[in-house]
């Protein structure tokens, strides 16, 4: 079932991208059967028979409304999917708690990624206006979530976990690139597979 549900997603993101490439119709089809599969992919690996699967499954389910809200076009739709990817994060963030937190590699990632999200920050904030407090809110806690996901790798974790972590926050970047500063398709043809990788490598390691 897992090996189906991999295969699955993969397929999915791949005609995702395909449809976006070419202005198809089938976004939205695509996108959503690509998210739904992640989640099968939590559920094959024994998702509900653990605390850590079980919180890992509240953040794809979050993840996945905010799939579906973010193929409306709309400044409403944009905000519901900050605020719903947020909880997800959020979701995250404990998740990877329950598994342990090792505070040294703890202390070298928050330093890291401060000064990581200074630059990026640099580059984002003069474009996102009034949204300013959402977003910045928003890199925050994506931000805390690599952190946990590090700290857990640190002690013991699978390394999935980091690496999904990464991919998740390189994929929000160029969300944000299409969001604000220079929209076109060329950043979901790199943002979607990075998106897509992060969730599938974090939805296996549900079953603990």
């Amino acid at each position: 079932m897992t090996v189906f549900a991999t295969i699955f997603t993969g397929t999915c993101a791949f005609l995702l991208v395909r449809a976006e490439a070419t202005g198809s119709s089938d976004v939205r089809l695509f996108k959503m059967a690509a998210s739904t599969g992640f989640i099968a992919i939590a559920l094959s690996v024994g998702g509900l028979s653990n605390n850590y699967g079980r919180i890992v499954l509240v953040a794809l389910v979050c993840s996945w409304a905010g799939d579906l809200l973010l193929t409306f076009a709309s400044r409403s739709a944009f905000l519901g999917g900050l605020v719903t990817f947020l909880l997800a994060q959020v979701a995250y963030s404990a998740a990877f708690g329950v598994l342990g937190v090792n505070a040294a590699i703890a202390v070298v990632t928050v330093i890291a990624m401060t000064i990581i999200g200074f630059f990026i920050w640099r580059w984002l904030g003069p474009y996102v206006g009034d949204m300013t407090g959402p977003v910045l809110a928003y890199v925050v806690v994506i931000t805390v979530m690599v952190v946990m996901a590090f700290a857990a790798f640190g002690a013991g974790a699978a390394v999935f976990i980091p690496i999904g972590a990464v991919l998740f926050y390189a994929s929000d970047i160029a969300v944000a690139r299409n969001q604000f500063v220079a929209p076109g398709v060329v950043n979901r043809m790199w943002g979607l597979p990075l998106y897509y990788l992060a969730q599938v490598l974090l939805a296996s390691t549900a079953g603990g």
